[in-house]
């Protein structure tokens, strides 16, 4: 199969969601100079008030205008990764369209990569449940505008996470990625657009959230 560098047709717009905190996170954008985003604190109303966020948040464009979904996959909070993936599941089947799920730090990474013309390396890490860290590795490669993992997504102690850094070969930088994060919500959408103009074109099917642990012990 070839792949072909696709763009989006004239008034095509792709969206992005990002509900992995308590925090909703949506962009959209036709990726020839209009992008819109916005973040709201939702506590947990997140759940009850997402949908109404949304269909208020995409006027004046409908759902008919989107080529494809983005969403962050996680790591997060169980509950909100969870509702975000379905509604970016349910969207792409319904439209018949691609879903993208992107890596919450992934996209933590994109944002500061995008930040500093020096950086080359970034190691994320996040806090995740019973002391434990969600962490990864990237590199950005800036002749291709490219993010690669270098170690994916994955939880680890604190003690292990520190000596994988300690025996890490290459300068990085460690970004800790706590608040705030639904604001990535834009480097949801650009990874994204970054895989569909190599001509990926994943199935809603194949979303499938990232928790990394258990939402309890045991479970």
């Amino acid at each position: 199969m070839t792949t072909q560098i696709k763009t989006l047709a004239i008034n095509k717009y792709a969206l992005a969601l990002h509900t992995t905190t308590p925090e909703l996170g949506l962009a959209i954008s036709d990726f020839a100079g209009e992008t819109r985003s916005q973040v709201w604190n939702l506590g947990r109303d997140l759940s009850s008030l997402v949908h109404q966020y949304l269909i208020e948040f995409i006027k004046p464009q409908t759902w008919a205008d989107l080529s494809f979904i983005a969403v962050a996959k996680g790591p997060g909070g169980f509950t909100g990764t969870r509702i975000g993936v379905v509604m970016a599941r349910t969207l792409g089947q319904q439209l018949d369209i691609p879903v993208f799920t992107i890596s919450t730090l992934a996209a933590v990474a994109w944002s500061e990569a995008g930040k500093s013309q020096n950086i080359k390396t970034l190691a994320v890490e996040m806090p995740a449940q019973r002391g434990q860290i969600f962490a990864a590795i990237y590199q950005f490669e800036p002749d291709t505008s490219k993010l690669k993992a270098c170690l994916p997504d994955t939880v680890l102690t604190p003690e292990a996470w520190q000596e994988t850094l300690a025996n890490w070969n290459t300068n990085y930088q460690l970004i800790h990625a706590q608040s705030g994060l639904a604001a990535t919500v834009t480097s949801i959408l650009e990874l994204a657009n970054l895989n569909w103009q190599e001509g990926k074109f994943p199935n809603w099917s194949e979303a499938l959230p990232y928790y990394g642990q258990h939402p309890v012990e045991g479970g």
